[in-house]
């Protein structure tokens, strides 16, 4: 792959969804190989590239797939996570909030007459059944249309959660460069911290992100103890899982789960 032009990497003042389609276009790297070896939705690139934030997951998550993308393309991600920062529209800023309060939200209670015995109508248990059978109707119908339905109907995109979230993860290297330095202020209330304390047996590369963008740890660590405080979840990558334990919120965290050749790269919440 070449190096990216110097009108590419001035364009990012501009418009870094264009700066990082000419980028890809000068490396002719198609954008279904961008979004395999990221492990980001082929979609998700195309919304970047277009600055369609509808299309783009919570701001959090989609700011990271644009700082790894700008890496993954030698661009300078700080000036496409300002580029980003500046693009992204309040009402969706408002809109991501809202739907992380939401998820907090309960979702409600039954009121219940406790003065009063429970009574049967009659023409409501028909409706229950006429409902039911009007339900199996429906399935078999769908069931056998399925199978009529042509071999050439295009699949959905296949990429796991775990690496969705490895795609979003920000990439920290020895340059630093990580989403703290211009991380969006959401408004409303933030979600509860939580507490993680890494546990190091010897010198280990960690890099861990909280949900809102601030690098906890990044780069080689001494051994020693570690207690971090900060919004879940955690993107966390570990090069070493054999000299590095987790407890979140005074849980153990089972790593051999999430590690592959002694190498974990995951996303961690309560």
């Amino acid at each position: 792959m070449t190096e990216p032009s110097l009108n590419t990497q001035l364009n990012a003042q501009k418009s870094f969804g264009a700066m990082l389609q000419q980028a890809r276009k000068e490396k002719q790297v198609s954008i279904e190989t961008a979004a395999a070896e990221l492990f980001i939705l082929k979609r998700h690139l195309e919304a970047l590239e277009n600055e369609n934030f509808a299309e783009l997951p919570q701001v959090a998550f989609a700011r990271g797939f644009a700082i790894n993308y700008a890496k993954y393309l030698q661009l300078d991600p700080n000036s496409v996570a300002n580029a980003f920062d500046m693009a992204y529209p309040n009402e969706l800023k408002a809109r991501s909030a809202t739907n992380a309060e939401s998820l907090l939200r309960p979702m409600g209670t039954l009121q219940r007459d406790t003065t009063s015995r429970i009574r049967f109508n009659p023409l409501l248990i028909f409706g229950v059944i006429a409902l039911i059978i009007l339900a199996v109707f429906l399935f078999r119908m769908v069931s056998n249309a399925s199978q009529d339905v042509d071999e050439t109907t295009p699949v959905a995109e296949d990429i796991s959660s775990i690496e969705q979230a490895q795609g979003a993860a920000i990439i920290t290297e020895n340059d630093g460069v990580g989403a703290s330095g211009s991380a969006i202020n959401l408004g409303g209330e933030v979600q509860s911290s939580a507490t993680l304390e890494v546990k190091l047996t010897d010198a280990v590369d960690v890099d861990i992100t909280d949900a809102s963008g601030n690098s906890l740890m990044n780069g080689e660590q001494t051994k020693g103890n570690y207690t971090l405080i900060g919004t879940p979840p955690f993107s966390i990558q570990i090069d070493d899982v054999d000299n590095v334990s987790l407890v979140l919120n005074q849980q153990t965290v089972a790593l051999d789960q999430y590690s592959a050749g002694n190498r974990a790269i995951f996303e961690l919440a309560p």
